[in-house]
């Protein structure tokens, strides 16, 4: 049985999306900095058809393929989606990753507002969730079979996942910067709102990795 999983990269002062956060800066202003030690990854490059890349002598390699391996659906908001608000209009916006997004699996997006789902190159159908992430996760579950489901952003999309219980595995990224603002990743949460047992930390050369079990 597969678990649900959810890997961000977040700042020294707690920030996963830097402030004002748009088309231009979809994380914020000084976001990008939060993921340069994954873009740097061999693990990161080769579902993005890049060449080349930091190999396993970076123990974060590792953590990047096992944060990828076995995944068979992905759940995420509408914000990581894309900036479109509002109803979907001309339904032009197809997601920031072009016409092969790398997901190459079933990926379930919150949203308020309807939408026929997308099929996109390389495996990866976008379905639009209307009626909450208990929801959402239960569809990515039922696809994903014995694979995991991994919970993408933004912050709103893990904090519900973490007060409804549907959350197995948390992996932190924290990054040597800070933001100063943005979107924090444990805010909104009530104290008790669940529990963290730091299983495994690993050590990147630029980012320190916490594994968390979570019930």
């Amino acid at each position: 049985m597969g678990v649900v999983k959810c890997q961000l990269s977040v700042s020294l002062d707690g920030y996963m999306a830097g402030p004002e956060q748009s088309e231009a800066d979809p994380l914020g202003k000084g976001g990008m900095a939060l993921h340069e030690w994954a873009f740097k990854l061999a693990a990161w490059r080769d579902p993005h058809d890049r060449e080349g890349g930091e190999g396993d002598d970076n123990p974060s390699n590792g953590v990047m393929e096992e944060a990828q391996a076995g995944t068979g659906a992905v759940v995420m908001g509408r914000n990581m989606f894309g900036p479109v608000r509002g109803p979907w209009g001309d339904e032009d916006w197809k997601g920031w990753w072009g016409d092969d997004p790398p997901f190459h699996v079933p990926t379930f997006v919150l949203t308020h507002h309807q939408r026929e789902p997308l099929e996109m190159a390389g495996g990866t159908s976008f379905h639009f969730v209307t009626d909450g992430v208990e929801s959402a996760v239960a569809q990515a579950k039922e696809i994903a079979g014995d694979q995991d489901v991994s919970v993408g952003g933004g912050a709103s999309t893990v904090q519900q996942c973490i007060v409804a219980g549907l959350l197995d595995v948390l992996l932190i990224n924290q990054v040597p910067i800070l933001l100063g603002g943005g979107e924090r990743l444990l805010d909104n949460l009530e104290a008790g709102a669940s529990s963290f047992e730091l299983a495994r930390v690993v050590e990147g050369r630029e980012a320190v990795h916490l594994f968390y079990a979570v019930s």
